[in-house]
């Protein structure tokens, strides 16, 4: 059943870098606006970063100049290149459409990314 699989986080110092991967099934990569999202204890989960099909690109502030979002739709595949990390990036990582489906649940496990010294 598992339709969305995000990898590449990991443990990184102030100021590197990581790429994301989120590996998505065709059924929901078509047609549909691919979007990061991340989640810190304690608070909501907030989108980051959206890419449309034809690669239309949008960001949040906090992150806009530093993370670029891209898409393969040869190979269903979403990535998120994380550059200039800060320790407010430090959260959950997941992968989805935009806007969420809201009559079926596609969220994934997600993939940690911790930024700290």
């Amino acid at each position: 059943q598992v339709q969305l699989v995000e990898s590449g986080g990991g443990l990184v110092q102030p100021g590197g870098s990581l790429r994301l991967s989120c590996a998505a099934s065709g059924s929901i990569f078509r047609f549909n606006t691919m979007a990061w999202y991340h989640q810190a204890p304690g608070k909501q989960r907030e989108l980051v970063a959206t890419v449309a099909h034809g690669g239309t690109t949008s960001y949040v502030d906090s992150v806009k100049g530093r993370f670029t979002i891209s898409r393969d739709n040869a190979k269903n595949t979403v990535y998120l290149q994380m550059n200039n990390l800060k320790p407010e990036d430090t959260a959950v990582y997941y992968c989805n459409i935009f806007p969420p489906s809201r009559t079926r649940d596609y969220w994934g496990q997600g993939t940690q990314v911790t930024v700290s010294s």
